[in-house]
């Protein structure tokens, strides 16, 4: 039920605006507006309080405004001045490009809510690497401070994931500065196309196997049928050796364990103070080509280096403002250059999501909180308006691009032309919508 509050909320609230950009400009522009719709189909609420008649429909997934306009019937010759299709090209312009705008718009303000909270951050020092991934073989280590991601200096880890995303965008190899624990610079570069191109994707969402957290050799959970609750393992055993060889970190424990599978394993643990051996086989698992091993154990979290990592970033009025629009400003980039590499092959159509995705992480930042909600708002309004501004027939791109071509040519785009304009944008439209579904599909029940 939160999920699906959380899914009408965002999109009642998206569309609202990008439906009131058009609305507030038509009005300004002198065009009459005939029709004000949330949803699509019949209507299921109506109201006319002056000239425009506002409807509520059932279907959730847009909405419209519906203007005075000749090519959708007659329009009598006392309120011609007032179609949309006697208007100059430069207010038809404004009044297309206002609804992209409006979601724009909207997440600086949203930003701007979140950023007055206090933004929380993590610095930007690694806890703990994972084996078999671009970090590892980079040779990145715990305690390793992120300085700067293809010369891009970072602040957070928020940052790293940002510009590492970026940076991947345009190639599998990506420089990454770092100063060490004892205070020396050093230069590692993440090489991702070695490790399969679900690691390439990886990379180009921000992820190469590092992150902040740490754990300790300690088991915080089991699989109740894993091999290591068989073979006698509790949670809160701490992992001293393995054959005989004293254990520094859980990152060797799993590096061990993957390299060890069918393997007879002499696991020393600490319980309740006491030491003893426990045999141990893990399970073969097979990841991709490779076989490795699995006993079902999850970490103990080490609680006083996260929480060292901790802090929190606060701005004050304007500053608040200018973060917030730093942020939409970095956001739309991301959203633009992700769609280009998609069009030229470097990013993967795995990478779109469609509505029963959105939803799901609707619900999911809903019942982290507030900040987290609102922070999923502006990255979706930020999606929307970028999505529209695209020169696609049907979207409200695709008219900026006549128009644009009208001031070029010195008059406008024909009927025809334009009519195989909307049915190439909708078969591009309903392609990529197709792909997201299938992907959401794929995302939920792990095709």
């Amino acid at each position: 039920m939160l999920t699906l509050l959380a899914f009408l909320a965002a999109i009642g609230l998206l569309v609202t605006f990008h439906e009131l950009g058009h609305y507030l400009v038509a009005k300004l522009c002198g065009v009459k507006v005939l029709r004000f719709s949330l949803g699509f189909g019949a209507p299921l609420l109506r109201f006319r309080p002056r000239e425009t008649e506002w409807v509520i429909c059932p279907i959730p997934l847009g909405g419209y405004v519906q203007m005075l306009d000749e090519r959708e019937g007659f329009v009598p010759l006392s309120e011609r001045p007032r179609a949309f299709t006697s208007q100059n090209v430069f207010k038809r312009m404004a009044i297309v490009a206002a609804g992209p705008v409006a979601n724009l718009l909207l997440a600086v303000l949203l930003y701007w809510v979140v950023v007055a909270q206090g933004v929380p951050q993590l610095r930007p020092l690694i806890g703990s690497v994972a084996p078999q991934t671009p970090a590892a073989a980079a040779g990145f280590l715990p305690g390793d401070r992120i300085v700067s991601v293809s010369g891009q200096a970072v602040a957070n880890w928020q940052d790293v994931r940002m510009q590492l995303a970026d940076a991947a965008m345009s190639s599998s190899s990506v420089s990454v500065a770092v100063a060490t624990p004892d205070g020396k610079g050093a230069s590692r570069v993440l090489e991702a196309q070695r490790f399969g191109e679900k690691m390439v994707e990886a990379m180009q969402q921000g992820e190469a196997g590092f992150m902040p957290a740490r754990f300790l050799p300690k088991i915080g959970a089991l699989e109740p049928q894993g091999a290591a609750a068989k073979a006698g393992m509790k949670t809160g055993d701490w992992l001293t050796a393995v054959n005989g060889r004293p254990l520094a970190s859980w990152t060797e424990w799993v590096q061990i364990i993957r390299n060890s599978p069918g393997k007879d394993l002499k696991v020393t643990i600490r319980r309740e103070g006491k030491s003893q051996e426990i045999a141990l086989r893990p399970s073969s698992v097979t990841e991709g080509d490779e076989v490795v091993g699995r006993i079902g154990v999850a970490p103990s979290p080490d609680e006083a280096w996260n929480r060292s990592l901790s802090f929190t970033m606060h701005y004050d009025g304007a500053l608040a403002l200018l973060e917030a629009a730093r942020k939409t400003a970095n956001t739309s980039w991301m959203s633009l250059k992700f769609l280009g590499n998609m069009l030229i092959g470097h990013a993967a159509l795995s990478n779109l999501s469609g509505p029963l995705t959105i939803a799901t992480v609707a619900g999911q930042t809903a019942s982290e909180g507030l900040v987290s909600y609102l922070e999923f708002l502006a990255l979706i309004s930020v999606s929307i308006g970028i999505l529209n501004l695209l020169p696609i027939p049907v979207l409200d791109g695709g008219h900026l691009m006549y128009y644009v071509a009208e001031l070029v040519r010195g008059k406008p785009v024909s009927e025809r032309a334009q009519l195989l304009g909307r049915k190439i944008g909708f078969i591009l439209l309903a392609s990529l919508m197709a792909f997201a579904m299938l992907n959401d599909f794929s995302r939920l029940f792990g095709g």
